[in-house]
């Protein structure tokens, strides 16, 4: 089966890889579209960036952005609002969007996405690890085992989501939040077993993300964040090829034609000459 690819969405003037570049509705909503054309399975609108580093904004302020592309998208593509307020997400939910991004794996947000829409319907739920804030998380991560720890806080949270009434829920290891390089390595190398202990789907996302650029650049210095197709695309393949079942990116139309050619079955096949 494909794994599903979900384009990222920034609608915000302080996002780490293109803050200001979709701030004016029509030019998210563009990208949007483009990235539907382009086969995404999911966009990921957001109003508040969640960078290291990054000072959350207001509720108003955050749903003036968001709420126009999801409402305008939502009859195109599904759409997922990636917020950390319940309020962004009940009203995001009610202009159209079906899946609730959460990268604090909060409760309030689990309930939102249970509640659902106008209808009554629930939509679907990703609960995702971060140690800290995202003001603070970068300052000094640190773990006894990071991967037994991402696990099992996402086990609990996934059971948290199913009591909670929810038929689909995602778990997000969090990679680059509130990770140093060295627990961003452990976490994609085991995803796997992750995904086997957490019972419920990986959402994994790479794109562009700092410890990429190091190392991408090789010996001659960290790349530019614009520089890091390469690397974002590889660590994608890497995850779909160890069991995730969405990938989370910026670069949509690559990942996709990778997520094509990871989703087939191929029969190995003996050249002439070659010893089985």
């Amino acid at each position: 089966m494909k794994p599903l690819v979900m384009g990222v969405l920034n609608v915000t003037p302080d996002s780490f890889s293109d803050g200001g570049e979709y701030l004016r509705t029509e030019d998210a909503v563009a990208r949007g579209l483009a990235m539907v054309a382009e086969g995404a399975d999911v966009v990921d609108v957001g109003g508040e960036s969640s960078r290291p580093g990054a000072q959350p904004v207001s509720a108003a302020e955050e749903m003036d952005r968001v709420l126009p592309v999801v409402a305008a998208l939502a009859p195109h593509v599904r759409v997922s609002i990636d917020t950390v307020k319940a309020d962004v997400a009940a009203a995001a939910v009610a202009a159209g969007a079906s899946l609730v991004n959460d990268i604090s794996a909060s409760e309030e947000l689990c309930a939102v996405a249970a509640a659902g829409g106008p209808g009554g319907a629930g939509v679907g739920w990703v609960a995702m690890h971060m140690q800290g804030t995202p003001p603070t998380m970068q300052a000094a991560p640190r773990y006894t085992d990071v991967v037994a720890e991402v696990t099992a806080f996402l086990a609990e949270r996934v059971e948290a989501g199913r009591r909670a009434g929810l038929s689909e829920v995602w778990a997000d290891p969090g990679i680059g939040f509130g990770k140093t390089f060295d627990h961003n390595l452990a976490l994609l190398g085991s995803l796997r077993a992750m995904a086997e202990a957490v019972g419920a789907p990986l959402l994994v996302g790479t794109s562009r993300k700092s410890f990429l650029w190091t190392i991408g650049a090789g010996p001659e210095g960290r790349l530019d964040v614009r520089d890091s197709l390469e690397p974002s695309l590889a660590t994608a393949v890497w995850a779909m090829d160890q069991g995730a079942a969405m990938v989370r990116v910026h670069d949509v139309a690559p990942t996709v034609a990778a997520a094509r050619l990871v989703g087939q079955d191929v029969e190995p096949t003996v050249g002439p000459g070659v010893a089985a």
